[in-house]
């Protein structure tokens, strides 16, 4: 691990020292707060958050069981599904009104866990593609040439210094569709870096992704926070939880039941619970 990593590491969790585990517990310096987040359909309630703030700088998990309401609250969060009900701010705005494109803007961007990469573009056009408030993308600016080729070299420098980053430079002119599970899904955080997020939130980063590129992934997710960005990641492989989240809240069936650090949730019975089922002891016995 490098200094600048264990720097990242220790800023982050040196914050978040004295935060109680309890559901809902305030941090001191959240980018994102949710209140009374709930999404049902029809009679099923899929969503019921009562309250929720991520700390600036850090890396959050957010685990629970399958079903949970992880990834529809992923959605609401931005702007892929809309609540029954419930408010929410991003870095000081309100942002449950906003539409996903107003919320990827704002400077919360996120990955899906079936990655949205454009099979038949290539792999530098999907990043080109998510670089954002292009000029010749305007009906009258691409009549005049002058006013978007400056922009449009700087966006492909940009593409270029991430493919790299990412180690897919040499896939550039490939077709996306081409790239394996886990290079599609570094194209997928790589093109969101595109947008000069604020927080990026990763749905389960390492589904699908072979052993030799999972080490790959988590070292790129460690560098997001070095670079002074908020990471929140849904995922099921505890293993990872532990490696580099900073903090983790549990859901269970729609509601947030729990919060605290990786180990303080690996022994918390609410969580052995909600992924066992309450009564898993006594049928044991």
């Amino acid at each position: 691990m490098s200094a600048d990593q264990q720097t990242g590491i220790s800023a982050a969790r040196a914050a978040l020292s004295g935060v109680a585990a309890e559901p809902g517990v305030a941090k001191p310096d959240p980018i994102l707060t949710a209140a009374g987040v709930r999404r049902a359909f029809g009679g099923l309630v899929a969503v019921d958050v009562e309250h929720l703030e991520v700390q600036r700088g850090s890396i959050t998990a957010l685990i629970g069981p399958n079903g949970a309401g992880k990834t529809t609250f992923f959605n609401l969060l931005t702007g892929f599904d809309r609540p029954s009900r419930g408010t929410w701010d991003f870095n000081g705005r309100r942002a449950n009104r906003m539409r996903s494109y107003q919320v990827a803007r704002a400077g919360m961007v996120r990955t899906f866990q079936l990655t949205k990469a454009l099979t038949r573009m290539s792999v530098m056009d999907n990043m080109l593609i998510g670089a954002s408030s292009q000029i010749g993308e305007r009906m009258w600016a691409g009549l005049l040439p002058p006013l978007w080729r400056q922009q449009e070299a700087a966006n492909r420098e940009k593409a270029l210094e991430l493919l790299e980053r990412f180690k897919l430079i040499d896939k550039r002119e490939d077709y996306a569709g081409e790239l394996s599970g886990g290079q599609r899904k570094l194209l997928e955080m790589a093109r969101a870096l595109m947008l000069d997020p604020k927080m990026v939130m990763l749905d389960e980063p390492m589904a699908g992704v072979n052993p030799a590129l999972k080490q790959s992934l988590l070292e790129h997710i460690k560098g997001l926070r070095e670079e002074g960005m908020t990471v929140l990641f849904v995922e099921h492989d505890m293993d990872m939880v532990h490696e580099i989240a900073d903090w983790v809240a549990v859901m269970a069936a729609g509601q947030l039941i729990t919060e605290g650090t990786p180990d303080q949730i690996s022994a918390d019975r609410r969580v052995i619970d909600a992924y066992l089922g309450a009564h898993h002891d006594a049928a044991q016995r």
